[in-house]
């Protein structure tokens, strides 16, 4: 990162994920077989992966406890090739733009969640609080 891109983004300033909150909102594996898939982690947490709503997306996931862990049928999109953390935020908007601002590239901007790669190359995503 060059060092006038880090002047102009200090830590703290206007932070949009503050680590005193528990940041970590979701955990979302692609599977090539989700029934194969949603046995492993149901076994291995002890955890029950349900059907996901309408407002969730596709798939199955844990209701309960925290990070969600998620399952959903491989695809092509950018969040259906590896496994994602996903990252809770205030403002959506403003995170994309510190995403950009620190050297990282949005792949798949989107409402409540977008997907993000960091400044190294590794793919995450961020969703909206209460979104």
């Amino acid at each position: 990162m060059s060092g006038e891109r880090r002047d102009r983004v200090r830590p703290g300033a206007g932070t949009v994920l503050r680590m005193a909150d528990p940041p970590l909102a979701l955990i979302e594996f692609p599977a090539d077989d989700a029934d194969r898939a949603r046995r492993f982690w149901s076994g291995l947490l002890d955890v029950a992966l349900e059907p996901r709503g309408p407002d969730e997306g596709e798939g199955w996931q844990t209701h309960a406890g925290d990070p969600a862990i998620g399952v959903h049928d491989r695809g092509r999109g950018p969040g259906d090739s590896f496994s994602l953390p996903y990252f809770e935020v205030d403002d959506l908007t403003v995170a994309l733009e510190r995403v950009q601002a620190l050297g990282g590239t949005v792949i798949h901007p989107g409402e409540p969640w977008a997907i993000c790669r960091d400044s190294e190359g590794s793919p995450f995503g961020l969703a909206a609080r209460g979104g």
